[in-house]
């Protein structure tokens, strides 16, 4: 079933243009890799999702409902979290502070327990000012804000970026746990390799255009992708997209 449509989006942050037509469909219950080389424009469609593309044209439609000129406010209240890659907490509230203060939930201190659950650092140090934790407790904490209005789609703009190796698995463990909390998630990811091995499907960007989509599986497998994308084993590379 089709949660999130992207049809023909096209837009920037000036009057030029760094997507050019794109379109994909992120599926109920699943996981969506978007990849490709730095400046083919993946960030940029996250923004785009979310609202916070300044110029965008076409159609983005969740749950059936057209959001494409909605406000991303309005977009997290009828269900599409986001977690950005950089300025994802508020660094001088406590770990709890962070989670009350964020808005649209429903019975807020069960719910604030239940991101405890997910995440049982966060409850230890509930106390302690973002600002003092790592990179990766600072991720636990963008995921716990993102999942407290209880969303249906996950928007991720490189969630690995600012993490060091050893917390990189555990990120991507987190990732592929969404879905069985009724979350489907469309991730943005320079470590396309590793992001592919947990999705359901790929979606590959160039020059603001998909250049290939398909099965996770089989976008690891094909040699085009490979060569011209996924770098011979090697991830893509870190920087602006």
């Amino acid at each position: 079933m089709s949660l999130l449509q992207i049809d023909n989006v096209m837009g920037g942050y000036t009057e030029i243009n760094i997507l050019n037509g794109v379109s994909i469909t992120l599926n109920k219950g699943e996981i969506l890799t978007i990849a490709g080389t730095n400046g083919a424009g993946k960030s940029t469609l996250a923004k785009a999702i979310v609202g916070l593309l300044p110029r965008v044209a076409g159609n983005i439609t969740l749950a059936g409902r057209d959001i494409t000129s909605v406000s991303a406010e309005e977009r997290v209240a009828r269900g599409l979290g986001y977690v950005p890659q950089v300025a994802n907490v508020f660094s001088s509230l406590t770990i709890l502070e962070n989670l009350q203060v964020v808005e649209g939930v429903k019975d807020r201190s069960a719910r604030i327990q239940e991101m405890f659950e997910l995440f049982p650092l966060l409850r230890e140090r509930k106390k302690e000012r973002s600002g003092r934790l790592s990179g990766g407790e600072r991720q636990q904490l963008a995921f716990a804000r993102a999942l407290m209005p209880s969303p249906q789609v996950m928007v991720l703009d490189e969630p690995t970026a600012a993490l060091s190796p050893a917390k990189v698995a555990d990120a991507f463990k987190l990732i592929a746990r969404l879905p069985s909390l009724g979350v489907s998630v469309l991730i943005v990811e320079q470590r396309a390799r590793q992001s592919l091995e947990i999705s359901d499907r790929g979606c590959i960007l160039d020059g603001g255009l998909v250049a290939l989509e398909g099965d996770a599986r089989s976008l690891l497998e094909d040699p085009k992708a490979a060569e011209l994308y996924l770098g011979r084993g090697r991830e893509v590379s870190s920087g602006k997209t």
